[in-house]
């Protein structure tokens, strides 16, 4: 197939690599002259330009733009591209991106690949990114079924765990196991940075290693990123963080009053429930 990707970053040049070795003939837009040549040299797609009109031709477009230009990008896109072409996204918020495409361009599926690094950019761009991870997929009832048998076919080609839903559910879940993380992992980073005194945190920094490497990871990410989070998903984070909230306070309660037992019933339930989340 012609497949276009636009926005050539980790996700899109991901996509790029894995399509064209597919045998796919891939077109990547990008903003800048400079990621289109990177791109071009590392084998990311076949044909890249800063200018829409490469994608006339194109029978199937992603999306990879940060999740504020997901919109934008379509508005200027849809000018160029027959309407039999489908197009899809990568953003990680779904209600208000298939809201706000869906009555304007018919073959649109939303989708979120659920994979990423914390590198960004066309160069971290590498294959298999997406293997054996879930791809959530989130149409509509006004969604045509063969534009979703279309993105079914591409992104199964990638070796990816497809899953269906609607935008709300996705949104709901994403808020507790990727937003909440970020926000959760920005607090514990805060609260050890405004430690007020000065020697103690000058301990907590040569001391710190792989368990606030871990808890911290998502939170030293790119603010930009979860700043998109907060903004498109304000509602179900909200909720998500309130709950967050309510778990926090249960667990100062518990350490005030001196409770070991019940604390430590708590633990054991959070342990066993780990494994129904991650491996």
């Amino acid at each position: 197939m012609i497949i276009g990707i636009v926005g050539l970053g980790l996700i899109g040049g991901s996509l790029g690599l894995d399509l064209k070795k597919q045998g796919h003939h891939v077109l990547g837009v990008s903003r800048r002259d400079s990621t289109t040549q990177r791109a071009i040299s590392m084998g990311v797609v076949s044909q890249a330009s800063v200018n829409m009109s490469l994608l006339s031709e194109a029978e199937v477009v992603f999306i990879c733009t940060p999740l504020g230009f997901i919109i934008p990008t379509l508005e200027q896109l849809i000018a160029h591209l027959p309407t039999s072409c489908v197009i899809t996204d990568v953003g990680s918020v779904k209600t208000p991106i298939v809201k706000g495409i869906s009555p304007v361009w018919e073959n649109f599926v939303g989708g979120h690949p659920m994979a990423g690094s914390n590198d960004s950019g066309i160069e971290a761009a590498r294959s298999n990114l997406f293997n054996d991870k879930p791809y959530v997929l989130t149409p509509i009832n006004t969604t045509p079924t063969k534009a979703i048998a279309v993105i079914e076919n591409l992104i199964s080609q990638l070796g990816v765990n497809i899953h269906y839903c609607s935008p709300e559910e996705h949104d709901k879940a994403v808020s507790l196991i990727s937003h909440l993380p970020v926000m959760a992992s920005a607090s514990l980073i805060a609260a050890c940075e405004k430690e007020p005194d000065s020697q103690v945190q000058t301990l907590a920094q040569k001391f710190a290693s792989s368990g606030f490497r871990d808890t911290s990871r998502v939170g030293g990410g790119n603010p930009e990123l979860g700043v998109m989070m907060a903004k498109y998903n304000r509602e179900a984070l909200l909720m998500s963080l309130q709950s967050y909230r309510s778990n926090l306070d249960e667990l100062v309660n518990l350490i005030e009053r001196e409770d070991w037992v019940s604390l430590e019933q708590i633990l054991h339930s959070t342990q066993e429930a780990r494994g129904k989340f991650v491996e």
